[in-house]
């Protein structure tokens, strides 16, 4: 695969195969990923969190419980000065979604100093290979903090991770000790780190975009993207779901009508995951694919839907097929939409 990364003072993007699939504008008020220091400043028990002053007009929102069940910090009072992290950054009138269980990524590992827990990749299926790197895991945790095997710790040799962990620890102390603002990754630093395990061609600065990568960008706006036999789907989101309807339109195939049904879905399956990681969608995304009589041909629409969402870098759960047939998947929240950031 052909992977280049453009560069720019107000974006960065990648293109694989001549698909631009990320599109990422570069803004400060930008900070997903920000560890800081912050102050309760209210506790709200019916809610189960906190406000947390964090610097802005709007507080951010805490929860009281962290999901991990290894988490390891004490309880906290209105007044406390606690460390977090940014999660999701603020929406319309919602502040920053916060968390006390940090996590500080490598290109191989996710260190989590704050709990104990050892996981892998979700990308990683072979029970064998999932066995090897939990062992990994907690031989070089050993206890002391907890460590999330990415889907590239499985290609290198355990120094290399030990070194890997050495930087993340160096980091983390840094932070700890500073009594100030942690910095999160620049788009750029984010994008570089989590393609370098899985090949970047060349990295290019740029004042604009190619002509053609321009076009896809638009092609990002519209509701309805057409598919190359003449199919189409039509993209519909809101807050937390996310709408994909597939229409076989003018391709009705010549003779066949089960194979065009399924090159259809299969054109449909690829062509949302390129949108998901373009649009950055996320939360629940539902694809009402054509209909298929043959429990066969939806298991290769998983195949090929689990073959293209492998390509992204953000966490996504392929959930199968629901009673009514449809196709549900989730895919992990990261920096708000570029649709959303041109519109703040």
């Amino acid at each position: 695969m052909e992977r280049i990364i453009y560069v720019n003072k107000a974006f960065c993007a990648v293109e694989e195969n001549r698909r631009l699939v990320e599109y990422i504008p570069v803004r400060e008020e930008d900070q997903t990923g920000r560890i800081l220091y912050g102050k309760v400043n209210r506790i709200m028990a019916g809610l189960k969190a906190a406000f947390v002053d964090i610097g802005r007009e709007r507080d951010g929102f805490l929860p009281l419980r962290e999901n991990s069940n290894s988490f390891t910090e004490p309880d906290f009072r209105s007044g406390d000065r606690v460390l977090v992290q940014i999660r999701r950054e603020e929406t319309g009138k919602k502040g920053a979604a916060l968390s006390r269980d940090i996590s500080i990524p490598g290109s191989y590992l996710i260190l989590m100093p704050m709990n104990r827990h050892i996981g892998i990749s979700a990308r990683i299926q072979d029970p064998e290979l999932q066995e090897k790197l939990l062992r990994t895991g907690r031989e070089l945790a050993a206890g002391r903090f907890g460590l999330v095997m990415r889907e590239a710790s499985a290609s290198v040799n355990t120094e290399i991770l030990r070194g890997e962990i050495a930087q993340l620890e160096e980091q983390w102390d840094k932070i700890r000790n500073s009594g100030a603002s942690a910095p999160e990754d620049s788009p750029y630093e984010e994008l570089v780190r989590d393609y370098t395990p899985r090949g970047i061609s060349r990295i290019e600065r740029v004042d604009i975009l190619p002509p053609d990568l321009l076009r896809q960008l638009k092609e990002g706006e519209q509701r309805k993207i057409r598919l190359p036999h003449g199919g189409n789907i039509v993209i519909d989101r809101c807050e937390a779901l996310t709408v994909i309807d597939v229409n076989s339109a003018s391709d009705t195939g010549q003779g066949n009508r089960r194979e065009a049904i399924l090159r259809t879905n299969m054109e449909a399956c690829r062509e949302m995951v390129i949108q998901a990681r373009l649009r950055n969608l996320s939360g629940i995304l539902i694809m009402d694919l054509i209909d298929m009589d043959h429990p066969e041909d939806q298991e290769l629409i998983l195949e090929e839907l689990r073959k293209a969402a492998g390509g992204d870098r953000i966490k996504t759960v392929i959930h199968g097929f629901t009673n009514l047939g449809l196709l549900e998947m989730t895919r992990k929240r990261s920096r708000n939409t570029w649709q959303e950031k041109t519109c703040m």
